[in-house]
């Protein structure tokens, strides 16, 4: 009985690899008649070549010329970084020690423990001094110190101030140093009085605020546009300024005017007062 069971286990091993060879063998006929029927001038698509490009992008290039131009202008010790040949020297105390090679400018910066400095680096050759670092501690002071009171171009800010026509006086005294904060700091200000509801004022009460905060800054702020009446006469706006240099100066001779003549002094105060208001 185990015989029969094995002649016949065998013979089902051996159709069913013969099955998996014809199914084998069909698959691989078909595949070679569709590979033929295809026309002649169809070929296999080709992959393009890949290209290795750097990529583009202009924040890396911007910031790199940023570095170059910080460098180029910027005050600072630039160490033994020596890219020219022969340059053009002066010593701590400005004296004229004409044109070195740069190996000779390091060995003087060792003997006297020296830093060296950019003076012109477009001339030709380079200009470069020799100086301490407290030298160039307190001209970094200068420069920055210049760079602050010196005066920006463009046109001036305009800063914006609202508030109610019944506000207290402390409220109002508060609103006048800030307002004052940004005048000295060569800002416009615009200033708007909103007429309190409800509450019974005189006729020129706001255009009497506004007046009352100019004069606390005299000799600082004038108008830049005078008040008037806004939003269908319920508030009033102005602009304030800083003086100018002309006006600056004739306010202070009208107050030395005021100090040597106290005869002048009614006259003085209406030409102060017009500048105050021009």
């Amino acid at each position: 009985m185990a015989a029969v069971f094995l002649k016949t286990l065998t013979l089902q091993t051996i159709r069913t690899e013969h099955n998996c060879l014809r199914r084998c063998l069909d698959k691989y006929i078909m595949q070679k008649t569709a590979l033929a029927q295809l026309p002649l001038t169809a070929s296999a698509p080709r992959l393009a070549p890949l290209a290795h490009a750097k990529a583009f992008s202009t924040v890396e290039d911007t910031q790199d010329e940023r570095k170059k131009q910080k460098n180029e202008t910027g005050f600072s010790n630039i160490g033994r970084k020596i890219s020219e040949r022969i340059i053009h020297i002066f010593d701590e105390k400005g004296n004229d020690l004409g044109n070195m090679h740069r190996a000779d400018v390091i060995r003087l910066m060792d003997e006297r423990d020296l830093r060296l400095v950019r003076r012109k680096p477009s001339a030709e050759p380079p200009e470069y001094q020799l100086m301490t670092g407290t030298q160039i501690h307190d001209e970094r002071l200068r420069l920055r110190a210049q760079e602050k009171a010196s005066p920006k171009t463009g046109p001036a800010l305009t800063k914006e101030l609202t508030f109610s026509s019944n506000i207290g006086q402390h409220d109002l005294d508060t609103k006048s140093k800030q307002i004052q904060q940004w005048i000295e700091k060569k800002y416009k200000v615009q200033v708007t009085i909103k007429k309190a509801k409800n509450v019974e004022e005189p006729e020129n009460h706001m255009e009497e605020l506004v007046n009352q905060i100019l004069q606390t800054m005299p000799g600082i702020a004038t108008f830049s546009s005078k008040p008037q009446p806004v939003k269908g006469g319920k508030a009033v706006m102005c602009v304030l300024r800083h003086l100018s240099k002309k006006e600056e100066i004739a306010y202070r001779q009208t107050q030395e005017t005021q100090k040597g003549d106290p005869l002048n002094k009614e006259n003085e105060n209406d030409r102060e007062s017009d500048i105050r208001h021009q």
